[in-house]
Formats: structure tokens, sequence, C-alpha cells
């Protein structure tokens, strides 16, 4: 098993606030809403506290069904999240699992930087090539795009 982390940031003009309710907080509402095209639901299996589960499932058409994260935790305060990638999507039976942090911090045009630090747990000898992770980054670019217009289409959502 070898481990590969890459970093990488994007930027928004919503506001760390919304970002962070939006994605974390209030998810299982907005991202079937927000980017009906690939989310199905989102549903949670505990309390949403560090170790429970968040699955995912995908519309039909799509390269994946469904893809479960296990909750590392969350800091409302400075608007980071941690979660691991630990079954379906990407993973197959070359990654064991990828491993995330992510933070939304205030950008000075009252947008946001989302920086975003990611580990990749391979299994064996395999090598994942720096393509390979950027066509993931792209993959999930599309819902997080669609989830930023829904914010910036209804500006009383995640407030």
């Amino acid at each position: 098993m070898g481990v590969v982390s890459y970093e990488f940031e994007v930027t928004s003009p919503i506001a760390p606030a919304r970002l962070f309710k939006a994605f974390v907080l209030e998810a299982a509402k907005v991202w079937p809403t927000a980017a009906p095209h690939a989310v199905k639901s989102v549903e949670l299996e505990g309390d949403a506290s560090p170790g429970s589960i968040v699955k995912i499932t995908f519309v039909e058409g799509l390269p994946y069904q469904y893809m479960k994260h296990q909750i590392g935790g969350h800091d409302e305060n400075n608007f980071s999240y941690g979660y691991s990638m630990i079954e379906g999507g990407p993973l197959g039976d070359k990654l064991e699992k990828i491993s995330y942090e992510n933070q939304f911090v205030a950008a000075a045009d009252g947008g946001s930087i989302c920086k975003s630090s990611i580990k990749y747990y391979t299994i064996g000898d395999y090598v994942i090539t720096e393509d390979e992770i950027k066509t993931l980054i792209k993959g999930s670019e599309v819902v997080y795009k669609a989830i930023e217009a829904y914010l910036l289409a209804n500006p009383d959502a995640c407030n």
C-alpha cells in the first residue's frame, strides 16, 4: 500500500459559512436539489459524529452508483471538515480509501477559497498518476459547481 498526497484550491464567490452549510450541515437537502443531474440522495447512517457514514447515491447513467464517506469530523467555527471515502465511487480494486481535509476560508472579495488536502491510499503496487487525480477532482467539481450555482440562484439558502 502506498499513500499519495495532493493539495489544491478552488475559489468561489460564495461566503465560507454558506458553503460549509451546503457541503456539510445541510448536504442531505442541498446536494440532490442543487445537482439533480448527478445526486439522487444523501443519507446519514449515524448521528453525524466522527465515524458516522454518509451514503451518496447517484442517478442512473453515471459511472458510479454510490459512494460512502466516513466522517472524520468538522469544525463549524473554522469551516473545516474531514472525511474518508471508504466504499464505492472510484475506489474499485486500486484504492483502499481516499481521505479529504477541506476548509473554506474567506477571500478578499467576500467569497471563499476552498483548500483541500487529499490522500489516496493505494492497494498493492498500484501507483496513482497526477492525471488520474486531476480526472477524479474534475468529476467532483461538477457537483461543487452545481451547489455553488444553486447558492447563487437562491440567496436565502444555507444562511
